[in-house]
């Protein structure tokens, strides 16, 4: 059995429902806008995942780009907006937030979402991006740029950070964009990574099309620049599609290894949606429960994420495995998956 680890949960969705915090477009960094706005709560959201306690916990940085700061006009010592000097200060608070929130133990993550988590509205479940970031390069150019305001934190602030999470992949384009990039930054490229991507449809695809299998393939591409990823994972996606994703997962990874395109399987990092059928409608910035959607009486989300956790990790020979939640999974929520697991600390 591989070793097992807990990530946290779903911030954005937690916020909201525990801590009364209200999002619209106005607000174009979403949860990140907390680190202008209201860190104080962000801790508070943040801390409650960190006393489940979680392993990995992954900073309040998802949204965060050069235009969202500079379409942020809510804060009064920025009416026009938070220029690109200014930004490197809020991810310095969104390092300290996820430092202070952890326990002693956990490691932390830099979150980065897709070019699509920033557009408004959010692009990252349909892939359909303007015409300016519509390949691999241009994707990169955009990427590359935001790590740049990460990487200006020197060593004081990035020694803390264990991890960069890349996650909620839509494109097979994005992940050659991401991994170009980050092998151009070299304050971050000695990180351990992961690349997480959603399949939001029936079919086992990205939103772009791209099959499971051949986005993996993408992920641990050696011809690509830089190291291969740390971990590879599936993330924003239903629990009842995941086990035959994995399939994919394990048959495309045994195949590389056995092949000799990489020389050992990476870890696998699962976060699937904590919802119970709801899906998020970016028109009324709802979840809501679609009119065809299966009865409910199935088992906890907890238990269900568990079973799939416990059969692939049996199955597969991952390096190991990091298991937590995206959206609507709450602090009890991964709280109750940590005991389900029998993880102790």
């Amino acid at each position: 059995m591989a070793r097992i680890r807990i990530l946290d949960g779903g911030l954005g969705t937690t916020l909201e429902r525990r801590f009364d915090v209200h999002f619209s477009h106005a607000r174009p960094l979403w949860s990140s806008d907390l680190l202008l706005s209201d860190p104080d709560t962000l801790l508070a959201c943040q801390a409650a995942f960190g006393r489940v306690p979680v392993d990995i916990l992954l900073t309040a940085t998802y949204q965060v780009s050069v235009e969202g700061f500079a379409a942020t006009t809510q804060a009064p010592e920025f009416p026009d907006g938070v220029g690109v000097e200014a930004i490197p200060r809020f991810l310095e608070t969104a390092v300290s937030v996820a430092v202070r929130a952890k326990q002693a133990s956990a490691q932390i993550a830099l979150s980065l979402g897709p070019y699509g988590a920033c557009m408004v509205p959010s692009q990252e479940y349909s892939g359909e991006y303007d015409a300016a970031h519509s390949s691999a390069e241009m994707l990169r150019e955009w990427h590359q740029r935001r790590l740049g305001l990460f990487a200006s934190l020197g060593d004081r602030v990035l020694s803390t950070v264990s991890y960069v999470a890349w996650e909620t992949v839509p494109r097979v384009d994005e992940i050659v964009a991401m991994r170009t990039a980050l092998a151009a930054t070299p304050e971050l490229s000695s990180l351990p990574y992961w690349i997480s991507c959603l399949y939001p449809s029936d079919d086992g695809a990205l939103p772009d099309g791209t099959s499971a299998k051949e986005a993996l393939a993408t992920m641990l591409d050696p011809e690509l620049p830089g190291p291969l990823p740390w971990g590879v994972g599936i993330n924003c996606t239903k629990v009842h599609k995941l086990n035959g994703l994995l399939r994919q997962y394990e048959a495309a990874i045994g195949n590389m290894v056995q092949q000799g395109r990489i020389g050992k399987w990476p870890a696998l990092v699962l976060y699937p949606d904590g919802t119970n059928g709801e899906v998020y409608n970016t028109t009324t910035q709802q979840w809501e429960l679609p009119a065809d959607a299966a009865a409910a009486g199935q088992n906890p989300w907890e238990e269900l994420l568990a079973q799939v956790v416990q059969e692939t990790s049996a199955r597969g020979q991952w390096g190991e495995v990091v298991v937590g939640g995206c959206c609507m999974s709450s602090p009890d929520d991964i709280k109750r998956l940590r005991d389900t697991l029998h993880i102790t600390t």
